[in-house]
């Protein structure tokens, strides 16, 4: 509870600057941000006075209740803008926007953005730079502690009990990142800005990059600036950044240059998307040149379009950013089902995105490979390797339980939306994108669509699973497990 308290009172210092912003654009809702702001801080203040003596020990079993509480009641404070300013006046549509935000899925229930004021357009956009800097925290410094899903190995990557550590205490290591997350968002806002992008929008899509969010303050998303590529090349870099492992940028800032290079899980994550760019492009150029030539400006050319256009939509949904420049579901059935199947990659460990991540995807294929061997040689003591250290057999059991359960509940997400009426591309698309923190779906829900539509529990049921993929699923539901709350 006094953590819970910190946090909103974290919550309602970002809804005052968001006050700031509608008061400087005069956009009509300055005093309802604010009142917003304030309830959360008299709220949070309350909690923290009443729980000032508490224990400063903080256990696994309250690190769990803390991480799952923490995004909850996070979402549920950051509602309160959209609820005050009358934007979004429903609660179900409010908390889906805001869970989307926090969780940097990306997934809206909004028709018109354009028509909304600049400061919950601001708001939109920190409720994902918060929840952004919140991941690189969670994942750097507390799962690895609590054992989250593979969390373990990244440990040994990362900062805490390892020879190769940024810093001994785990707050300066979460300092160094957070002015890399810092610094990277003010230089993609001072870059779209030169490339010609109104303030305004150079800040909100530099939020929405670096936590791989993807709310945008245009009602077609990036395809606004269709017509202005390098526009779309500079946000492509900071995608690709912002998936990659952060302490990664860390080192490549101190010059140890060849950490980096020699790093599996960055070599697979940038030839992963290198791959599948290629194979994009040279479908849209040879196959779906009819849809895209009639719905994108050429600026320098099909072929030049045609690898734009592929590039950034495998980055931005591998990186689970989930910015369009175009519905890549319309182009042809094998994209589309490219696309779907690119939803599980997920970006490197340690960054801002979401998914299954490609490190567990990397671990999963040696352990299979390596199972020909134990096969042949049944004696033989085989580990699986990574950055050529052994991985410890516990480790690899997580990975693959992680995959296991990962897999289970996509087809239980997309059984629960089909159940609730929507159609099978829908269903499996809305699964595939809420659990990876995506954006965009298949069906009803594509690129250019939202998820206005959504049944009510629907857009709760999404909700839970933007929630459980942000979290690394055993986060969440140890929770249900009865042996979590007994006494030991």
């Amino acid at each position: 509870m006094h953590l819970m308290g910190l946090l909103l009172l974290c919550n309602g210092a970002f809804m005052l600057v968001a006050a700031l912003v509608s008061g400087l654009y005069k956009d009509g809702v300055t005093i309802e941000i604010t009142m917003a702001a304030i309830v959360t801080m008299l709220v949070g203040l309350v909690s923290m006075f009443f729980t000032r003596d508490h224990k400063k020990e903080v256990k696994p079993k309250e690190g769990y209740i803390i991480v799952t509480f923490g995004w909850l009641v996070m979402s549920a404070s950051g509602m309160l803008p959209y609820l005050f300013t009358g934007a979004i006046p429903d609660i179900t549509n409010a908390f889906f926007e805001t869970i989307s935000g926090y969780t940097t899925t990306g997934a809206s229930i909004l028709n018109d953005i354009e028509s909304l004021p600049k400061g919950i357009l601001f708001w939109r956009s920190l409720t994902h730079w918060i929840g952004g800097m919140g991941i690189i925290v969670l994942a750097i410094a507390i799962l690895p502690l609590l054992g989250i899903g593979g969390m373990q190995l990244f440990a040994a990557e990362a900062p805490g009990p390892s020879a190769d550590k940024l810093h001994p205490r785990i707050t300066d290591t979460a300092k160094r990142l957070w002015l890399i997350y810092v610094g990277y968002t003010v230089a993609e806002t001072l870059l779209l800005k030169l490339a010609g992008m109104h303030f305004f929008d150079a800040m909100n899509h530099a939020m929405a990059t670096l936590s791989t969010g993807g709310f945008s303050t245009k009602n077609t998303s990036l395809a606004f600036w269709n017509n202005q590529p390098v526009i779309q090349y500079i946000v492509i870099l900071f995608m690709f950044l912002a998936g990659s492992n952060f302490v990664l940028s860390y080192f490549a800032f101190k010059g140890k240059i060849q950490k980096v290079l020699r790093d599996e899980e960055f070599k697979f994550y940038t030839g992963f998307i290198v791959f599948f760019s290629i194979v994009a492009a040279l479908v849209i150029y040879f196959q779906a040149q009819p849809q895209v030539s009639e719905s994108l400006p050429m600026v320098f050319g099909y072929g030049e379009s045609a690898f734009r256009h592929a590039l950034f939509q495998v980055l931005a949904v591998v990186t689970t950013t989930g910015f369009v420049t175009a519905d890549f579901t319309g182009w042809t059935p094998f994209l589309t089902i490219f696309f779907f199947g690119l939803m599980f990659l997920g970006g490197s460990a340690g960054s801002t995105a979401g998914g299954i991540k490609v490190m567990r995807h990397l671990l999963i294929i040696k352990n299979g490979l390596l199972e020909f061997k134990r096969t042949l040689h049944s004696n033989a003591i085989i580990p699986v390797r990574y950055n050529n250290k052994t991985v410890a057999e516990s480790i690899v059991y997580n990975i693959i339980g992680f995959f296991v359960l990962y897999m289970l509940l996509f087809i239980i997400g997309a059984l629960v939306l089909a159940f609730m009426g929507l159609d099978f591309e829908s269903a499996i698309g809305g699964a595939a994108t809420s659990l990876g923190n995506v954006g965009p779906g298949l069906g009803s829900l594509n690129p250019l669509s939202n998820f206005n539509d959504l049944p009510v529990l629907g857009k709760w049921w999404c909700g839970f699973l933007m929630l459980l993929g942000r979290l690394e699923l055993f986060t969440v539901l140890i929770l249900f497990s009865p042996y979590f709350w007994r006494k030991i």
